[in-house]
């Protein structure tokens, strides 16, 4: 349930209205290109910050068995910022691009608790399905609320609203509630995992310099978890390409002329086409298995990204959406539950920090090329191919991982712990 809770922030806030509403209200008086360039700085600046944060926090988690509350905490932060986000007038981009960081830390943060407590919830033979269930049932949640916000953005007066901006305002809103309600089964439900340490083995030492400490001996360790650690290598190169698409799609379809309620509508398939196919990929991966599966999700990602380049028309992206919505669920389930199968599980926050380093420093790369490329060129189309890139060399570094082995090696740490 709580990927149905923050599935509606990533997909209306993220993806589909929050950046055309940043571009053409925020950031109201700027040219579309310099509206681009900041946002892509702005997504920057928060996957930076989160990159820092997260494996200290992630320490925190384990050592004091508080991932819930942590969770808790950032879900607090995340939605806060999102209801604030009705407050933004025109031309207020720099108050709107402060409040889409916050956000993004606040959600993003919470992920690296939530992802910990999958090894604690399914058995070594179900994490694959659990996974890609929970990005199923996600998109579903994203994609009924994306739905009603497209609704109230269509037709603002059907529900008594004075116009467009006061839908959008009202969607953003409705996201920081569902949000809310829909995290209270996990907060209540699931029970919080035991801490790793004793709490007398360190009595007088200062909480945030036992966190950095532990957090450094982690990184330490990590990389004596082989398997694991060049997963997570693979992970950061091929999913630079995923955020890119992402997080600058709906910039990029605005910026060569496609309407809100295009790009809102394509957002909208992607999410319905992710639920079957999320829930595929979990069948597939019991079938040939996790890796080879992933293979195919990046050879389809790398068609999309030629495909973008050529993109002249809606019905353009309308396919691409459809692309995209079958493989993005899956390539990101599927490396969650690999990740988690080569962890010892009595550390998961703290291995799922770091994975959140490599997620958040997989959305600076492509982003920040974005930014770059805008400036030089004066376009995004010259960014567009240059992400295949990132696919090829995650795919190459992934035929490296042994998944036997890594579980092997995560299972023996589990029992001599």
């Amino acid at each position: 349930m709580y990927d149905w809770a923050n599935s509606a922030f990533w997909s209306t806030v993220v993806t589909a209205v929050f950046p055309p509403f940043f571009s053409s209200f925020a950031a109201n008086g700027l040219s579309p290109v310099v509206a681009t360039e900041r946002f892509a700085w702005g997504t920057t600046i928060a996957a930076v910050i989160i990159a820092i944060l997260g494996p200290v926090f992630g320490a925190v988690a384990d050592y004091h068995a508080v991932k819930k509350r942590l969770l808790a905490t950032f879900m607090a932060i995340g939605v806060v910022a999102t209801a604030l986000m009705v407050t933004i007038t025109q031309g207020a981009w720099a108050f709107a691009l402060f409040l889409f960081i916050v956000a993004n830390i606040g959600v993003s943060m919470s992920l690296v608790f939530y992802d910990s407590l999958l090894p604690h919830v399914a058995r070594p033979d179900e994490v694959d399905r659990v996974s890609t269930a929970g990005f199923a049932i996600g998109f579903f949640g994203g994609g009924i609320l994306l739905l009603i916000n497209l609704a109230w953005i269509l037709s603002p007066a059907t529900f008594g609203l004075p116009g467009t901006v006061a839908a959008i305002k009202l969607s953003f809103l409705s996201v920081a509630v569902w949000w809310l309600l829909f995290s209270i089964p996990l907060l209540r439900g699931v029970p919080e995992p035991p801490g790793v340490a004793d709490a007398q083995s360190a009595p007088h030492r200062n909480p945030v310099a036992l966190a950095f400490s532990q957090a450094w001996a982690t990184f330490q360790e990590l990389r004596s978890y082989r398997q694991a650690f060049l997963m997570l290598v693979a992970f950061l190169l091929y999913n630079d390409g995923i955020q890119t698409m992402i997080r600058m799609s709906s910039v990029y379809g605005a910026e060569i002329g496609l309407n809100q309620t295009a790009l809102i509508g394509a957002f909208v398939i992607v999410q319905f086409v992710g639920v079957p196919c999320s829930f595929a990929f979990g069948a597939l991966a019991d079938r040939i298995g996790a890796k080879p599966a992933l293979y195919g999700a990046l050879a389809v990602y790398t068609g999309i990204s030629a495909l973008a380049y050529f993109m002249t028309s809606e019905w353009h992206f309308f396919v691409l959406a459809i692309l995209v919505g079958v493989v993005q669920g899956g390539s990101q389930a599927l490396s969650r539950s690999l990740f988690a199968r080569m962890i010892p599980k009595h550390k998961s926050s703290e291995y799922f920090g770091f994975f959140s380093v490599f997620e958040k420093f997989a959305g600076i790369a492509g982003p920040a090329l974005f930014a770059v490329s805008v400036t030089i060129f004066g376009s995004s189309r010259s960014a567009v191919l240059s992400v295949v890139a990132f696919f090829i060399a995650g795919a190459l570094v992934l035929t490296r991982v042994n998944v036997a082995e890594g579980e092997a090696q995560a299972t023996g740490a589990a029992s001599g712990r």
